[in-house]
């Protein structure tokens, strides 16, 4: 129960306007930049790329230590060996320290992104307005939960781990091609009594050799990019098909109804299975092209290093160098190949977290050139409504009179036929919804309490849940006058107790607890969403009771059938569709090609 305030009409952030990649790299950063979290992912970063030139140095240190070694061994020379093996257990020392202290940072850099982003998405999401708008404007708004949970953190460990491994691949790929090249310089080949002299031969062969074995990759593993993102989507609607079920498993069993849930659920994990199956074939195809490579990759470098050592340029500890060497840069030029599943993933999931903050940024811009509600606050100390109409996709609703005014402390009802649109109407005057047209005038600063259909209820204390949104408001006398006063004499003793009261308590006690509530808060004008419809008359007698006691200046209107018990209200307005009014056109939202054919049948 909160005053409602309207939302303001935002501006587009860099990278709302599409859903390509640098779009998507546009809203990502927008994200990143803003996040309290910039500096110490920064400095963790810095540290790492510090690490990984370390590790550079100590990688070109270890290739260097090949030649004296293998030539030792070629002398056999004893006393030089083990001199070696020395040096080389000081140096993988060193790399070993630094490899796990990388780890560590690259841990804490997986850590501090998945928060940063995950909270940005919780705060976008819990802007006024926002998350509801989001819930009634498609297939988006289905799986928040799955993007901020799920998406997020696949995300964050992702980037995250690509980043690091191509920084630093990049690095030692520019650490060895200079200690690859030098090797190879200078060596001419004779063919056929020609002689052809290739600069840096070995550096050459490599690029072409990783070059090829990436093109092909990505010619081959590009499809999972569509793939991974259909599977995403797919699981999302396993996961909400099931979490559905599990919320309603009470009504479910009483109907019987396991085995039609059953069927639909099957469906649901068949619709899982195929589009795994479909990645399967398709990294099937992608190992048959790395695995191949990476045969050949055993012998590929002593090939191409063969034709120096043969020449009698280079001993044997310098042909172990080459090859070293060449591995090196050969790893780190096909740093794409080995990572194109891991990348196609990535980018499937960055299209569905760019797209969600696309979307709740643009919920704010949904239907901008749709005429909308006008609220202003009257002078005087009444609620008036004036030419209203409720606009959706399904048609408009409008209230039968141009001109409405309702005073200080009178009940009213609102009524209509089951499909004249009361929720939508009631959603409207709390600003929830303003497409339509007219004009409401709210009295001015005077507190009006939205009470829904089905109360909501925050996990935790029920003197929390009592007291919500004021948590911690009202004394404990406060809160068992109040329950004592709608029936619910049996919860006095429980203020402390932690539950989701949602499941303890029944419906009619959930509706009591949401009046008892009215009581503390005291608003000066209650708006009611059939609030009392399944009252059983005990319950509805206690709850009219607090209009005629505890709140006799409080004005109500009640947006509903007339109740048994209507001598609370003295007036009657009349809901009506208009089928003639204006008709809201279907949301859509930029993401993959499943869920743009879902939006596709979507509405708000």
């Amino acid at each position: 129960m909160t005053n409602q305030a309207g939302a303001n009409v935002a501006p587009k952030p860099p990278g709302a306007e599409g859903t390509t990649l640098r779009d998507q790299f546009a809203m990502m950063r927008h994200a990143f930049m803003a996040s309290p979290l910039l500096k110490t992912i920064l400095w963790l970063s810095v540290g790492s790329f510090a690490i990984i030139i370390a590790t550079a140095i100590g990688q070109i240190i270890l290739n260097r230590w090949n030649r004296p070694f293998f030539d030792a061994i070629e002398r056999r020379d004893l006393d030089a060996f083990f001199y070696q093996l020395l040096l080389f257990v000081a140096i993988a020392g060193g790399l070993l320290v630094l490899n796990v202290t990388q780890q560590w940072l690259n841990q804490m850099v997986r850590l501090k992104l998945r928060e940063g982003l995950t909270l940005d998405l919780i705060n976008e999401w819990m802007r006024p307005l926002r998350a509801f708008r989001l819930a009634n404007s498609g297939a988006m708004g289905i799986n928040p939960d799955q993007r901020m949970q799920e998406d997020a953190g696949h995300l964050a460990d992702l980037t995250t781990d690509l980043g690091f491994g191509l920084l630093q691949s990049s690095i030692l790929l520019a650490s060895f091609v200079s200690v690859l090249w030098a090797l190879s310089a200078g060596f001419v080949f004779h063919i056929g009594g020609y002689s052809l002299e290739i600069p840096g031969y070995m550096v050459w062969a490599a690029i072409l050799y990783a070059g090829s074995a990436s093109w092909l990759s990505w010619l081959v593993g590009r499809p999972l990019i569509t793939l991974n993102g259909d599977r995403y989507a797919r699981e999302a609607e396993l996961r909400f098909s099931l979490m559905h079920a599990s919320e309603h498993i009470d009504a479910i069993s009483l109907a019987g109804g396991e085995t039609g849930e059953r069927r639909r659920l099957e469906l649901d994990l068949a619709t899982v299975l195929g589009a795994m199956r479909n990645i399967y074939r398709a990294q099937i195809n992608l190992a048959w092209v790395q695995d191949g490579y990476g045969w050949v990759t055993v012998v590929a470098p002593i090939l191409v290093a063969a034709p120096v050592y043969f020449a009698g340029e280079i001993s044997f500890g310098g042909l172990m160098m080459a090859v070293g060497a060449f591995n090196q840069v050969h790893t780190s030029l096909k740093w794409f190949v080995a990572n194109i599943s891991a990348i196609a993933d990535w980018r499937a999931t960055l299209l569905r977290v760019a797209a969600f903050r696309r979307a709740l940024i643009m919920t704010d811009v949904l239907h901008d050139a749709e005429k909308r509600i006008e609220f202003v606050e009257n002078d005087t100390n009444k609620l008036t409504f004036d030419n209203l109409e409720v606009a959706s996709s399904s048609g408009s609703t409008r209230l039968a009179e141009s001109h409405i005014e309702i005073g200080a402390g009178q009940r009213v009802i609102i009524s209509g036929d089951p499909r004249a649109g009361k929720t939508l109407l009631f959603r409207a005057l709390a600003r929830l919804w303003p497409w339509g047209g007219g004009r409401v005038g709210m009295p001015a600063g005077e507190m009006v309490a939205f009470i829904p259909r089905s109360p909501y209820f925050p996990r935790g204390k029920l003197r929390d849940a009592l007291s919500y949104p004021r948590a911690g408001a009202f004394s404990d006398a406060s809160l068992v006058a109040a329950l004592s006063k709608v029936g619910l004499d049996q919860l006095t003793t429980l203020l402390d107790r932690e539950a989701r009261w949602e499941r303890e308590l029944s419906d009619d006690e959930q509706r009591s607890l949401a009046f008892a509530r009215l009581i503390l808060h005291r608003p000066r004008w209650v708006i009611l969403d059939e609030a009392l419809e399944t009252m059983d008359g005990e319950a509805m007698k206690l709850a009219l009771s607090i209009f005629e006691d505890d709140l006799r200046e409080t004005a109500v209107v009640k947006i509903g059938r007339t109740p048994r018990n209507g001598a609370l209200f003295s007036r009657v307005i009349h809901l009506v569709k208009d089928p003639e009014g204006p008709v809201l056109k279907p949301i859509r939202f930029g993401g993959s090609a499943h869920e743009k054919e879902v939006a596709a049948s979507g509405a708000p």
